[in-house]
Order: C-alpha cells, then structure tokens, then sequence
C-alpha cells in the first residue's frame, strides 16, 4: 500500500510564505476608505460653518455704525468701525453689569455645585428611607414655567429682605441649577467604585473627609460640567433678574442688553457690540472646563 505526500503550493516569489500582509484592494479592520473620509470631513466642515455663520454675523453687524445697518448689511463694509464698542464701554453702565453678572454667575456655581455635589453624593451612597422619591421630587421643580415661579418667590424674597441683593438672586439660580447638577453628579458618582469609600473609612476618614479626600477629586469632570451649566444658567437668564434686580448699576448683563431698546428705537448695532463682549466670560470660562466636560458628560450619562 502506497502513500503520496501532497505538497503545498510555493509562495510568490515576491511575496514571503508567512506574509500576512491582504491582498491589494482589501481594507483592514477599521480602515476607513478615501471617500469616507473626504466625506466625513466635508460633512463636518459644513456642520462647522453652520454653527460659527451666527457668531460672525453678530460680529460683523457690530461693526456697523447706524442703527439700521443690520437692514443693509452690505454697506457696513465701507464704514467698519469700533465706535460702538467704545460707547458700550464707555458711555454705558457695561462694567457694573459686567461686575454684577460676575458676581451673581460665580456665587451661583460656588454654592450651586457645593449643594448639587453634596446631594449626589449622599443619594448615590447612602440608604436613607425615601432617597430614590427625594431624586424624582427634585426633578419635578423643573416642570414649572417661570411665571409661575415668580410671585412666590418674589413674596419669599420680600419677606427676607433679599429683593435687590446679589445673594437673594444667587439663591434663585441655585433654585434653577441644583436639581440638574444633583442628578449629574448622582449619576458621576455611580460611576465611582463603592470601593474606595471603603478604603478611606479603613483608613480613619470620616464619611466627610472621604467625600472632600477621596471622592471630590475624582469627580472633576463632573463637577466642570455641573460649574458649567450653573455659571451659564446665571449669566444668561433674564426673567428673575429684571424683576428682583431694581437697582440699574445691579442689573446683569442679559438685562443691561435691554436697555438698548426702547418703545420707539432699537439700537441693534450697540446691541450687537454688548452682545459679542458679553461672549467674552462665557468664553474664557469654557475654555477653562473644557477639557472635563466631555468626559464629565459621557460619565455622567452611564448610570441613573
């Protein structure tokens, strides 16, 4: 009985046996062709100019010197000029709202992440009877509209002799941002293992210093995003601010805004040169969290 042996067939001879290398016209895995990638690039471009045509059309409408150029955009090009933003800086209460909005922004970030940061932690830690109804309850004060809101806490304010003080409307905001921020960190918090709790009680830490040692500077994404949302929430919101606020040098910004219309005029150039100075704090203050707010809000969202 005969045996035959099958040889295998030789390699290329420009191409080695153990070469794993495909073969000309595959792709590997995750390699992404040349037409999807002009494609996604061209597709991101267009996105990109989407969201940055508003900002360079207020600006550009800054930069005209009547009030009725943003009807006639096309003849600000021969008469650009700076002048509005020397009236708003000069002529205008601009740095008392400047301080104001500083102020009233700031201090509601400050106790707004403190209380949010704080509740988080005790309802993602802690057992206590009725912790998952006290979440949804904070959830709820969302669901009222403003005008609702504003008789209430215009008598409450008036009964504490907080109405046209910094720290009364700082207590409104928190109002506003708390309960957001609280779910947030909650939700961060979660995400931390139970573990390390363990650790710092195993090492002599009350519940306290845990939180403020060991838990706290993990959670920095999450509290930029909570700081984030607090501080624009502040700086941006008009309603509570124009009706608790009766001093002109304590108004904010977006009210100060305000004062550029009248029942008769609108000077929408001086409008568009405060508005564009008013990105300015808001700017520098993303540009400050950014690098933890992308990681703050994909964490976040892991677990309820």
């Amino acid at each position: 009985m005969s045996t035959s042996t099958v040889t295998p067939p030789a390699a290329p001879a420009d191409r080695p046996a153990d070469d794993k290398t495909p073969a000309r016209g595959t792709r590997r895995r995750g390699e992404v062709s040349p037409l999807a990638k002009l494609t996604s690039h061209g597709v991101l471009t267009v996105a990109a100019l989407i969201a940055l045509f508003p900002v360079a059309w207020l600006v550009f409408l800054s930069l005209g010197p009547d009030p009725d150029d943003y009807l006639r955009p096309g003849g600000i090009w021969g008469k650009m000029t700076l002048d509005n933003y020397t009236h708003v800086l000069q002529d205008t209460n601009f740095f008392d709202w400047l301080k104001s909005s500083l102020i009233v922004s700031l201090g509601t970030t400050v106790i707004g992440v403190f209380v949010a940061a704080t509740t988080g932690y005790a309802v993602s830690r802690m057992r206590f009877p009725g912790y998952k109804k006290f979440m949804w309850v904070l959830l709820l004060t969302q669901m009222f509209p403003v005008a609702v809101l504003m008789v209430p806490m215009y008598q409450i304010l008036s009964d504490l002799q907080l109405i046209d003080t910094y720290f009364g409307l700082i207590l409104v905001y928190c109002s506003t941002a708390v309960p957001y921020c609280a779910w947030l960190m909650k939700g961060y918090f979660d995400t931390i293992p139970f573990e390390i709790d363990e650790a710092g009680r195993v090492d002599g830490l009350t519940p306290i210093g845990t939180f403020l040692r060991l838990i706290l500077p993990l959670a920095r994404p999450g509290l930029a995003v909570a700081a984030f949302y607090s501080f624009i929430t502040a700086f941006g919101e008009v309603a509570f601010a124009t009706t608790f606020m009766l001093d002109d040098e304590k108004y904010t910004l977006a009210v100060g805004l305000q004062s550029f219309v009248s029942e008769h005029d609108a000077q929408r150039n001086l409008m568009a040169a405060t508005a564009v100075l008013i990105a300015i704090p808001v700017s520098a203050f993303f540009y400050l969290v950014q690098k933890n707010l992308v990681t703050g809000l994909t964490a976040g969202g892991t677990k309820g």
